[in-house]
């Protein structure tokens, strides 16, 4: 028994030593250089000299009894050793450096940072967010409004709210909302020119078109349908569609999470009773050890609350 232990002993003081050794610092030096495919190149990423980054590659070389590299005068380029160590250093030190972040004590104080898209922001979120500074007066919240995906690892936001298939690596994500196509327009324009069931019924109407929201996807019952060119206006903001439309220049098919509100106060009427449920949905999104935090735990809670009690589409 005693020898054992001072074999496990004597094992745990070899693999300490080995990380003590381990040259941490010449592996991201060797992957800002094989990026690169230039030491001067890496060594201006790195805020270092060129000779520091050969040494560090150097001792990594020597560390691994093999070279990484083939120098042909300026040029450089990964030996099979070396494009076989690359992607596997590169996610340890994302990983690494994920797990340092995740731990940092002032993720877990100060403010809340959420993103979303705009849209979202204004005609969803907004409406809703003096019950949340009522409920959590305490958490100070910071809302960030983008359609880019935003990487948590080197930003300082906690999470997210995003609107898309739900395919996000290495991220706890958790549907929020189900969403719909709606065609819509003013009472004055549905009086004068009549709901609409067909593509026919459409050539009554001045379409407001949305480069997110086509009308041949209600035309076609799907979102991958055929090219189809219907007249009127076309723009690349959800936003700017709906007030158009509530302004009465032409019918407009939206997502129902941007127009409820507008419907619900009688601003606009939906025109048809056809409805295309979209393939992306709303998510909160957020890496899964930041659940952990009360704030984010909090805005999480407070939102699934929010979604479920949100109203849908008449007869979905």
């Amino acid at each position: 028994m005693a020898a054992a232990k001072r074999a496990t002993r004597r094992n745990s003081g070899n693999r300490s030593n080995g990380f003590r050794r381990l040259p941490l610092g010449s592996l991201r030096v060797f992957v800002a250089a094989a990026e690169h495919l230039s030491f001067t190149q890496a060594a201006r990423t790195l805020g270092v000299t060129t000779g520091a980054v050969s040494m560090q590659i150097r001792v990594l070389e020597e560390y691994l009894r093999t070279p990484l590299f083939r120098r042909r005068g300026r040029l450089i380029e990964l030996t099979a050793d070396g494009e076989g160590l690359l992607p596997r250093v590169r996610h340890g030190l994302d990983e690494l450096e994920r797990a340092i972040d995740e731990t940092r004590l002032d993720r877990r104080s100060g403010p809340l940072t959420i993103t979303m898209l705009s849209s979202f922001l204004q005609q969803w979120l907004l409406p809703r967010l003096s019950d949340f500074h009522k409920r959590f007066a305490a958490i100070d919240l910071r809302v960030h409004a983008s359609a880019d995906l935003i990487d948590f690892l080197h930003s300082d936001v906690q999470c997210a709210i995003r609107f898309g298939l739900g395919d996000w690596p290495q991220l706890h994500t958790e549907k929020l909302l189900d969403d719909w196509l709606v065609p819509i327009c003013t009472p004055q324009l549905l009086e004068k020119h009549g709901p609409i069931a067909t593509r026919d019924d459409l050539r009554r109407h001045r379409l407001l078109n949305s480069v997110g929201e086509p009308w041949r996807c209600w035309v076609e019952d799907t979102a991958v349908a055929e090219e189809w060119a219907p007249s009127g206006a076309s723009f690349d903001d959800s936003i700017a569609v709906l007030r158009l439309a509530e302004a009465g220049q032409g019918l407009a098919l939206v997502r129902w999470s941007l127009a409820a509100r507008e419907v619900a106060a009688g601003r606009v009427v939906i025109a048809s009773r056809k409805f295309i449920r979209t393939n992306r949905c709303y998510f909160f999104v957020c890496p899964a050890a930041y659940l952990a935090m009360e704030k984010v735990a909090a805005i999480r809670d407070w939102l699934v609350q929010q979604a479920q009690a949100a109203p849908r589409p008449p007869g979905t």
